[in-house]
């Protein structure tokens, strides 16, 4: 254990953004920690209120005594997805893999640092919801004063199960690519296969409920927790240890998440050097012939270029496509289900006219499309290799059209397939079809030139750990997270207009303003490149 905690001593100290600001002498480098860490305290406090104000709601309504299994399942939940997300980035297929491995650590000690710096990492999100529904909670129940420590003591231990749970199927997942020759494609698609089950949980979980036929919504939230704390027992462990005391509870949370810790990776261990070696190998063909090399302008190169490195890492094509993916099969279940249905089935049956949701079809579809644009990572991603791209004899206008033009490629066939789809599902005339498939068009277009500002306005070259980038980046949540509350926000916006004006106005309104953005991000990323 001592050995684990140096390795992971060492690895928090190399990529401490605090020991950067302090030792480095560049003013960009620290404008942009500075930046990095304002936004980050901005996200932190918009969590914090969110779920004060959620058990706010859970005291009106008497429900208090909800909010411990509630704040127990958020934070598992949350720890789940963000571990499955990150494993292979983290635990297997990283760059720094050959210089840890050489270090006199055994291989369990090696994967065992790595889960727990990704577990500190990943920490303080955790601790600002539990503390935040603490808060709540304290309000409203009025607990003995050392149930505020225990709360917070045990909070360290809520993430830690269903971490080792997500990284126990990303172990698995990693274990099945590495038998196969094209290991990133075998991994990407179990990896999205995951991902699609788990966002599709939320309906399995409400279907079952409704079958129960619980009318009454505060019988029905409380029935639900409940039974989610019996299922799942890290969850009533938790909340028997703060409502009732039980000191057999705080142990069994304590004690099970070490003795699953120290379980796992003495089974990782076994087959960490394996995995990783094979995922880090390229097969070649043996058939492999040399023919006559295509020739493409320099924007087209370089789109090649990305989707090479697109399809090259599980972590950036799970982060970068799954918005296309599930856009995709959102069409595509809108054709066999039906769009009216599937707008039933989300607004809980509600007395609305379902025509009236015609014009946010394109925003509906960029919601996915929109999530991540490749152009907030890729700039980053060339990382320690930026010297060679500083050394072709291009532009960097250029660089970044290839890199635009690819975005392009990528989401503008999913987002036509989608839209086409939800408009005949729906019935929408020709002519809006064609004004939809043109918004969407100039979305598309907007998301590429923003989230191409976002990466070249906060490029971090310095990362070890393409995660670091990809899931963490200052540019993917300056992007990312005013991107989506916006759009909701327009979903609604556009609604209400399309009850007072005609459908195709409201498209061609809206189309009008996405262009001035695009065409404004498209400047602004022009006169960027200019500076470097």
């Amino acid at each position: 254990m001592k050995q684990t905690v140096l390795l992971l001593k060492t690895l928090l100290l190399s990529t401490s953004q605090r020991n950067i600001y302090k030792y480095t002498a560049d003013r960009k480098k620290k404008s942009k920690i500075v930046g990095g860490t304002i936004g980050t305290v901005l996200l932190y406090a918009m969590l914090i209120g969110y779920c004060i104000l959620t058990c706010i709601g859970y005291g009106v309504t008497g429900m208090i005594d909800s909010a411990p299994v509630m704040c127990a399942l958020t934070v598992s939940l949350l720890a789940f997805f963000f571990t499955l997300l990150k494993t292979n980035g983290y635990l297997f297929n990283f760059k720094e893999y050959d210089m840890l491995m050489s270090l006199p650590f055994k291989t369990e000690t090696v994967a065992s640092a790595k889960f727990l710096y990704m577990y500190v990492k990943s920490l303080p999100w955790y601790l600002s919801i539990s503390v935040a529904m603490l808060i709540g909670y304290g309000i409203y129940a009025h607990p003995a004063v050392f149930v505020y420590p225990v709360w917070i003591v045990l909070s360290l231990f809520l993430p830690v199960i269903p971490m080792l749970i997500a990284a126990f199927l990303g172990f698995l997942t990693a274990k099945v690519s590495a038998g196969f020759r094209k290991t990133n494609i075998v991994q990407t698609i179990l990896m999205f296969a995951i991902i699609i089950f788990s966002f599709s949980l939320r309906f399995i979980i409400e279907s079952i409920f409704k079958n129960n036929q619980v009318e009454d919504v505060l019988e029905k939230t409380s029935e639900m927790t409940q039974n989610a704390a019996r299922i799942y027992l890290p969850a009533g462990w938790f909340s028997d240890a703060v409502t009732k005391h039980s000191v057999l509870s705080m142990l069994l949370l304590a004690g099970v998440s070490a003795l699953l810790f120290a379980v796992l990776f003495r089974i990782v261990g076994g087959s960490y050097r394996n995995i990783n070696s094979a995922l880090k190998s390229h097969a070649a063909s043996k058939n492999y012939r040399m023919t006559a090399q295509k020739k493409r302008n320099a924007v087209n190169a370089i789109a090649f270029k990305e989707f090479k490195r697109l399809t090259g890492s599980t972590a950036y094509m799970t982060n970068a496509a799954a918005g296309e993916v599930m856009a995709a099969l959102l069409g595509i279940l809108t054709l066999i289900i039906g769009f009216e249905r599937i707008v039933r089935i989300v607004i809980q049956d509600a007395p609305v006219d379902v025509a009236m949701l015609r014009p946010a079809i394109p925003f509906i579809i960029y919601f996915f499309i929109g999530m991540v644009a490749t152009t907030v990572c890729s700039p980053s991603l060339e990382g320690k290799n930026y010297w060679i791209v500083q050394s072709l004899p291009l532009e960097k206008k250029t660089l970044y059209q290839g890199k635009m033009l690819f975005n392009m490629y990528l989401t503008v066939p999913f987002m036509a397939f989608a839209t086409l789809c939800m408009c005949i599902s729906a019935k929408v005339p020709a002519a809006e079809t064609a004004l939809y498939l043109l918004e969407g068009f100039v979305l598309c277009a907007f998301s590429t030139t923003w989230g191409c500002v976002c990466g070249v306005r906060h490029m971090r070259l310095d990362w070890e750990n393409e995660i670091e980038v990809v899931k963490q980046g200052t540019g993917v949540a300056i992007y990312m997270l005013p991107n989506m509350f916006v759009v909701m926000g327009l979903v609604v916006l556009v609604v209400i207009l399309g009850l007072r004006m005609d459908h195709k106005l409201v498209a061609l309104l809206f189309t009008l303003i996405a262009g001035l953005l695009a065409a404004l991000s498209y400047r602004r990323v022009m006169n960027l490149a200019k500076k470097q």
